[in-house]
C-alpha cells in the first residue's frame, strides 16, 4: 500500500524573513495541495473548525483561517466558516465574535453547520455503534469542506483533532422529534440509563448547573437537591466533567466512544464525494483540554507546527506522533503527571489513548496509517 502524503511545517522561526513564518509556509502548503483538485469554481465550502468557548480560546487563530479561506477564494469557490452549535446558537456566534471569527476577519459567511437552534440534519447510517446519525445539512449538502482542527487533548477520546472535529462537530446538535438521539449526544450516551446521579455523593457545590449550556440543571431549595430536565439535555457530558465527587456518569464505555468518533467521522465523509475534503492540523497550544470547555488550559507540549493531508487518518497518525513524541513542558498537566522525555504525552496526561479512534477510522476504511512526512520549510 502506498503511503499518503501530509505536509508539514514546524513552528520554529529561525530567519527574519516573513518567507519563514508559520504564515507563509501556511500558504505554501496551501499551494502544494492545490485546491483546484479539490473544489470547483462556485462550489460552496464549508470551512469547518470549532469557535471555542467563553474562557478557551486557544481555537485556530483567525489569521491562518483567514488565508485558507483565502485559498478557497482564490479557485472561484465560495467559502464559508462553520461549526455546530455548542451551547445556544446565538451566544455560540457572540463566542467566535469575541474569539475573531466573524465576517470581516474571515472574508467570508460565518454560519451553524445545524442551524441558529441546532435541530437542521439529515439522518447518514452511522455503524454498529450508533445505528444513525443527523449530520448537520449545511456541511450534509455543501460539495466540499476543508476541516481546520485545533489539535489537543479531550477528556473522553485523549486527542481531539480532524475526527473528532467532524464526528462530534458534524453532526447536529438536536434531533427536533427524539432531542440528543442520533444527534451529538448520542455519541455520548446510548439511552436514558447511562445517565447516572448519585445524590449522596454529590456536595452541591453546583459546578455542574454553572457549566450546563441549556439550563437544563435548577437547583430545588426546598429539597435541597439538583434537578435535571431530562427532556432538555443534549447529554454533553459537561456536568460529568466537571463534577469533583464523580456524582455525574454519561457515557458509553471508553470503546463504544471511540468507535463511535470513527463511524461519525465516516458519516459525515460519505456526504461528499471522494477527494473533495482537505484537512489542516494546527498543533499548536496543545492543552489538555477540549475547546468546549469553559477554561484553556497550559499546553502539554510546545507549538508543534501544521500538518495539511487528503489523507484523515494520514493526518491524524502524523499529528499523534508529533504530540506524542514531543517533550513535556513544565507547569503543565504533564509536569503534574510526572512525565519526561519519551513518555506519549497526550495519552499519559490524560489515561485516555486516541490512537484508539484513529485506528477504528483506518478499520472502516477512513484512510491509511501509512504517511510520508513531506518538509515545507519556507514560503513561496
Amino acid at each position: 500500500m502506498s503511503k499518503s502524503i501530509v505536509y508539514y511545517t514546524n513552528a520554529r522561526a529561525t530567519k527574519w524573513d516573513y518567507k519563514y513564518s508559520l504564515n507563509a509556509r501556511l500558504e505554501a502548503i496551501i499551494k502544494r495541495l492545490d485546491f483546484s483538485q479539490h473544489m470547483a469554481p462556485d462550489d460552496y465550502v464549508a470551512v469547518k473548525m470549532h469557535f471555542g468557548s467563553e474562557g478557551a480560546y486557544r481555537i485556530v487563530r483567525p489569521v491562518f483561517v483567514r488565508k485558507i479561506v483565502d485559498g478557497v477564494k482564490a479557485v472561484g469557490a465560495k467559502p464559508f466558516v462553520t461549526d455546530t452549535t455548542r451551547i445556544q446558537g446565538w451566544d455560540y456566534l457572540e463566542i467566535a465574535n469575541q474569539n475573531g471569527i466573524n465576517p470581516q476577519s474571515m472574508g467570508a459567511p460565518v454560519i451553524l453547520a445545524d442551524g441558529l437552534f441546532g435541530y437542521d440534519g439529515l439522518m447518514v447510517d452511522a455503524g454498529p455503534v450508533l445505528g444513525q446519525v443527523f449530520v448537520a445539512s449545511a456541511i450534509h449538502d455543501t460539495p466540499a469542506m476543508v476541516v481546520v482542527s485545533h489539535c489537543k487533548g479531550h477528556i473522553q477520546a485523549g486527542y481531539g483533532g480532524a475526527i473528532k472535529n467532524i464526528a462530534m462537530g458534524g453532526v447536529s446538535s438536536r434531533n427536533r422529534h427524539g432531542g440528543w438521539k442520533q444527534a451529538r449526544g448520542h455519541l455520548h450516551a446510548a439511552s436514558e440509563s447511562t445517565i447516572t446521579r448519585d445524590k449522596d455523593k454529590c456536595v452541591l457545590c453546583m459546578q455542574c448547573l454553572h457549566v450546563c449550556p441549556l439550563e437544563a440543571i435548577t437547583y430545588d431549595e426546598a429539597a435541597n437537591e439538583l434537578v435535571w430536565d431530562d427532556d432538555t439535555c443534549w447529554r454533553c457530558m459537561r456536568c460529568a466533567r466537571v463534577c469533583p465527587e464523580e456524582a455525574i456518569a454519561v457515557g458509553r464505555t471508553r470503546q463504544e466512544f471511540q468507535a463511535g468518533l470513527a463511524e461519525a467521522a465516516g458519516a459525515v465523509l460519505r456526504t461528499f464525494e471522494p477527494g473533495k475534503v482537505l484537512y489542516f492540523n494546527f498543533v499548536t497550544e496543545v492543552q489538555p483540554e477540549c475547546d468546549c470547555m469553559p477554561v484553556a488550559d497550559t499546553p502539554l507540549v510546545q507549538d508543534q507546527g501544521i500538518l495539511a493531508s487528503t489523507d484523515i487518518v494520514a493526518v491524524e497518525q502524523a499529528t499523534l506522533d508529533l504530540i506524542n513524541g514531543a517533550v513535556p513542558l513544565p507547569d503543565s498537566l504533564a509536569a503534574d503527571k510526572g512525565l519526561k522525555p519519551g513518555a506519549r504525552v497526550l495519552a499519559d496526561s490524560l489515561d485516555v489513548d486516541g490512537q484508539e479512534h484513529v485506528d477504528a477510522a483506518a478499520a472502516l476504511g477512513l484512510g491509511s496509517k501509512e504517511y510520508e512526512l513531506i518538509l515545507v520549510t519556507e514560503g513561496d
